[in-house]
């Protein structure tokens, strides 16, 4: 599908500003980012790091952050528009910096490759010092749900 007329990114567009709690995403609506950019393969959301996303360190939990990215990537495939639901077949992810309770970070996913079966993408979330926190790498395939 063309990003002309596409209503799931048309959503997207309008919330914009929002509380990602109307996210397509249940997980999504619970991570509770904003979202800040919205294009056709592209996202960008803001999260407020929560207690219930630390570590005993305080920190930001690595598996929170992979839960942020993986989210954030599922919604923009989603947003591409396409017939059939996809669903991630890997994630790796670095960790590379922390950021602590009550820090907002940024997180943005992009595809790299969107191919008939099989999309690639990239994620990062960055504190808001520059540095990046984590990043990731990931493939998602077509499944044999129709979506909406």
């Amino acid at each position: 599908m063309d990003n002309l007329s596409n209503p799931r990114l048309d959503f997207l567009h309008s919330q914009i500003g929002c509380s990602m709690s109307n996210s397509p995403s249940p997980f999504g609506q619970w991570l509770n980012g904003t979202l800040r950019e919205v294009a056709y393969g592209r996202l960008v959301a803001d999260f407020e790091i929560r207690s219930e996303m630390i570590n005993p360190a305080k920190v930001l939990h690595g598996g929170a952050a992979a839960a942020i990215l993986d989210d954030l990537v599922g919604v923009m495939v989603y947003a591409l528009g396409r017939e059939y639901a996809y669903t991630s077949v890997n994630l790796t992810v670095d960790f590379l910096h922390a950021v602590r309770l009550g820090e907002v970070v940024t997180a943005t996913a992009e595809v790299v490759r969107a191919g008939k079966n099989i999309v690639h993408c990239e994620g990062r979330i960055v504190a808001t010092d520059g540095k990046i926190v984590a990043k990731c790498a990931t493939n998602l395939i077509q499944t044999s749900v129709k979506l909406p």
